[in-house]
């Protein structure tokens, strides 16, 4: 079943920000360069296009010359319940490596266990799960 697919424009970042979800969420990494698309409008070397598959899927590019980059307000990428308790808190103190935490990933009132992370590329993440029977 198809979703939809969390696509950024970065500042020049592509390849960095998106080997860095990769080393954070595992998956297959694609990278195309604009030399390979034919593309001027930028450094020869940027990426044109990447693409992570795996568990956690993001494309993204290096936003051409002029162009706008990634800038996000009230939105959250959730990944409640995507993996286990171990996975969910190793992936979010990669994400916080660089970033800041908004909220502990920690139980909370009603049982769950859940937090918020910016990351250093600046995502907002929510991860957490709800308690094992």
């Amino acid at each position: 079943m198809a979703a939809p697919l969390v696509y950024l424009s970065f500042p020049g970042t592509a390849r960095e920000a998106l080997g860095f979800y990769r080393d954070t969420f595992g998956g297959d990494l694609t990278l195309h360069t604009y030399e390979e698309f034919g593309r001027t409008d930028g450094p020869p070397d940027a990426v044109a296009h990447g693409v992570l598959d795996g568990v956690v899927a993001l494309g993204g590019s290096d936003a051409p010359d002029g162009g706008t980059t990634v800038r996000l307000e009230g939105v959250l990428l959730s990944l409640l319940g995507t993996a286990g308790p171990a996975v969910l808190h190793r992936w979010f103190d990669a994400l916080a490596d660089g970033g800041s935490v908004t909220d502990p990933l920690a139980r909370k009132p009603w049982g769950a266990t859940d937090g918020q992370v910016t990351d250093r590329h600046g995502l907002h993440w929510l991860i957490g799960y709800e308690p094992e029977e």
